[in-house]
Protein backbone atom coordinates (compact mmCIF):
# COMPACT_ATOMS: atom_id res chain seq x y z
CA UNK A 1 0.00 0.00 0.00
CA UNK A 2 1.52 3.42 -0.99
CA UNK A 3 2.08 6.17 2.09
CA UNK A 4 0.52 9.13 0.00
CA UNK A 5 -1.51 8.59 -2.77
CA UNK A 6 -3.45 11.67 -5.29
CA UNK A 7 -5.94 10.32 -7.37
CA UNK A 8 -6.99 12.17 -10.16
CA UNK A 9 -7.61 15.32 -7.93
CA UNK A 10 -9.22 18.35 -9.92
CA UNK A 11 -8.52 21.95 -7.89
CA UNK A 12 -10.33 24.96 -8.71
CA UNK A 13 -8.98 28.94 -7.34
CA UNK A 14 -12.47 30.08 -7.80
CA UNK A 15 -13.55 29.32 -11.32
CA UNK A 16 -10.16 28.59 -12.49
CA UNK A 17 -8.91 25.07 -12.97
CA UNK A 18 -5.88 24.71 -11.62
CA UNK A 19 -5.47 21.07 -11.18
CA UNK A 20 -6.87 18.94 -14.37
CA UNK A 21 -6.58 15.19 -12.86
CA UNK A 22 -3.10 15.44 -10.96
CA UNK A 23 -2.36 11.39 -10.06
CA UNK A 24 0.75 10.49 -8.15
CA UNK A 25 1.96 7.46 -5.53
CA UNK A 26 4.60 8.04 -2.99
CA UNK A 27 5.46 4.78 -1.68
CA UNK A 28 7.53 4.51 1.97
CA UNK A 29 11.52 6.10 2.08
CA UNK A 30 10.57 7.63 -1.67
CA UNK A 31 11.55 10.52 -2.18
CA UNK A 32 9.23 11.90 -5.06
CA UNK A 33 9.60 15.41 -6.66
CA UNK A 34 7.70 17.98 -8.72
CA UNK A 35 8.90 19.94 -11.70
CA UNK A 36 7.21 22.46 -13.83
CA UNK A 37 7.09 25.95 -14.32
CA UNK A 38 5.05 28.99 -12.81
CA UNK A 39 1.74 27.95 -12.77
CA UNK A 40 2.54 24.06 -13.26
CA UNK A 41 0.10 23.25 -10.27
CA UNK A 42 3.21 22.42 -8.22
CA UNK A 43 2.11 24.58 -4.44
CA UNK A 44 -1.84 23.67 -5.63
CA UNK A 45 -0.84 19.85 -5.67
CA UNK A 46 0.45 20.55 -2.12
CA UNK A 47 -2.11 22.80 -0.63
CA UNK A 48 -4.50 20.11 -1.77
CA UNK A 49 -2.48 17.51 -0.38
CA UNK A 50 -2.27 18.82 3.31
CA UNK A 51 -6.13 19.92 3.07
CA UNK A 52 -5.50 23.38 2.52
CA UNK A 53 -7.60 23.30 -0.86
CA UNK A 54 -9.84 21.00 -0.87
CA UNK A 55 -10.51 18.83 -4.34
CA UNK A 56 -13.58 19.36 -6.41
CA UNK A 57 -12.64 16.06 -7.89
CA UNK A 58 -10.33 12.99 -6.89
CA UNK A 59 -8.79 12.51 -3.48
CA UNK A 60 -6.28 12.29 -1.37
CA UNK A 61 -5.20 9.10 0.85
CA UNK A 62 -2.43 8.41 3.67
CA UNK A 63 -1.96 4.49 4.40
CA UNK A 64 -5.29 4.19 2.25
CA UNK A 65 -7.27 6.48 4.32
CA UNK A 66 -9.03 9.15 2.33
CA UNK A 67 -7.90 12.35 3.92
CA UNK A 68 -10.72 14.90 2.21
CA UNK A 69 -13.16 14.95 5.83
CA UNK A 70 -10.10 16.16 7.57
CA UNK A 71 -9.32 19.86 7.89
CA UNK A 72 -5.46 20.83 7.24
CA UNK A 73 -4.76 21.19 11.32
CA UNK A 74 -5.98 17.41 11.61
CA UNK A 75 -4.29 16.32 8.34
CA UNK A 76 -1.00 17.71 10.40
CA UNK A 77 -1.80 15.03 13.21
CA UNK A 78 -2.12 12.24 10.54
CA UNK A 79 1.88 13.16 9.97
CA UNK A 80 1.85 15.31 6.77
CA UNK A 81 3.63 18.28 7.15
CA UNK A 82 4.44 21.25 5.11
CA UNK A 83 7.29 23.89 4.27
CA UNK A 84 5.16 26.30 2.78
CA UNK A 85 6.68 28.68 -0.17
CA UNK A 86 8.72 31.57 1.11
CA UNK A 87 9.56 30.06 4.89
CA UNK A 88 7.15 32.05 6.44
CA UNK A 89 9.00 31.82 10.10
CA UNK A 90 8.17 33.94 13.02
CA UNK A 91 10.38 36.21 12.32
CA UNK A 92 10.07 38.35 16.11
CA UNK A 93 10.39 35.00 17.85
CA UNK A 94 14.02 33.04 18.28
CA UNK A 95 15.07 30.18 16.40
CA UNK A 96 14.17 28.19 19.83
CA UNK A 97 10.55 29.44 19.88
CA UNK A 98 10.17 28.95 16.33
CA UNK A 99 11.07 25.03 16.49
CA UNK A 100 8.26 24.68 19.43
CA UNK A 101 5.88 26.49 17.04
CA UNK A 102 6.53 23.24 14.86
CA UNK A 103 6.16 20.52 17.90
CA UNK A 104 2.55 21.40 19.11
CA UNK A 105 1.40 17.66 17.73
CA UNK A 106 3.81 15.97 20.40
CA UNK A 107 2.28 15.76 23.64
CA UNK A 108 5.15 15.04 25.85
CA UNK A 109 8.49 16.97 26.55
CA UNK A 110 10.87 13.98 26.01
CA UNK A 111 9.36 13.46 22.54
CA UNK A 112 9.71 17.77 21.82
CA UNK A 113 13.52 17.43 23.28
CA UNK A 114 14.24 14.20 21.36
CA UNK A 115 13.23 16.30 18.11
CA UNK A 116 14.91 19.49 18.80
CA UNK A 117 18.03 17.61 19.03
CA UNK A 118 17.19 15.71 15.95
CA UNK A 119 17.03 19.37 14.14
CA UNK A 120 20.03 20.35 15.75
CA UNK A 121 21.84 17.22 14.77
CA UNK A 122 20.72 17.62 11.20
CA UNK A 123 21.29 21.91 11.33
CA UNK A 124 23.24 22.44 13.54
CA UNK A 125 24.02 26.30 12.54
CA UNK A 126 20.73 26.40 14.33
CA UNK A 127 21.68 25.37 17.70
CA UNK A 128 24.29 28.04 17.26
CA UNK A 129 21.78 30.30 16.77
CA UNK A 130 18.75 29.06 18.93
CA UNK A 131 18.61 32.46 21.21
CA UNK A 132 18.60 34.77 17.84
CA UNK A 133 15.61 35.93 17.18
CA UNK A 134 14.08 34.59 13.52
CA UNK A 135 13.80 37.41 11.27
CA UNK A 136 17.79 38.01 11.66
CA UNK A 137 19.10 34.93 10.24
CA UNK A 138 20.51 34.55 6.91
CA UNK A 139 17.88 33.00 3.96
CA UNK A 140 19.48 29.46 4.46
CA UNK A 141 19.63 29.90 7.81
CA UNK A 142 15.71 30.87 7.71
CA UNK A 143 14.88 27.48 5.12
CA UNK A 144 16.69 25.57 7.82
CA UNK A 145 14.47 26.77 10.61
CA UNK A 146 11.39 26.23 8.56
CA UNK A 147 12.48 22.68 7.58
CA UNK A 148 13.19 22.16 11.37
CA UNK A 149 10.04 23.29 12.61
CA UNK A 150 8.18 21.41 10.20
CA UNK A 151 10.40 18.30 10.87
CA UNK A 152 9.28 18.84 15.21
CA UNK A 153 6.48 17.63 14.42
CA UNK A 154 8.14 14.03 13.61
CA UNK A 155 5.80 13.99 10.47
CA UNK A 156 5.99 10.99 8.12
CA UNK A 157 5.74 12.92 5.21
CA UNK A 158 7.39 15.89 5.06
CA UNK A 159 6.85 18.16 1.67
CA UNK A 160 8.67 21.48 0.81
CA UNK A 161 7.35 24.16 -1.52
CA UNK A 162 10.20 25.71 -3.77
CA UNK A 163 12.76 24.64 -0.56
CA UNK A 164 15.63 26.31 -3.10
CA UNK A 165 13.91 30.11 -3.25
CA UNK A 166 15.89 32.74 -2.41
CA UNK A 167 19.31 30.13 -1.71
CA UNK A 168 22.69 31.28 -3.09
CA UNK A 169 23.07 28.93 -6.22
CA UNK A 170 26.14 27.38 -4.46
CA UNK A 171 23.82 25.81 -1.97
CA UNK A 172 21.70 24.56 -4.58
Amino acid sequence: MAMLEVENIHSYYGNIHALKGISLTVDKGEIVTLIGGNGAGKTTTLRTITGIMKPREGKVSLEGENLDRYKAHEIVFKGIAMVPEGRRIFGRLTVSENLDMGAYTRQKNQEIEESRDRVFKLFPRLKERKEQVAGTLSGGEQQMLATGRAMMGHPRILLLDEPSMGLAPVLV
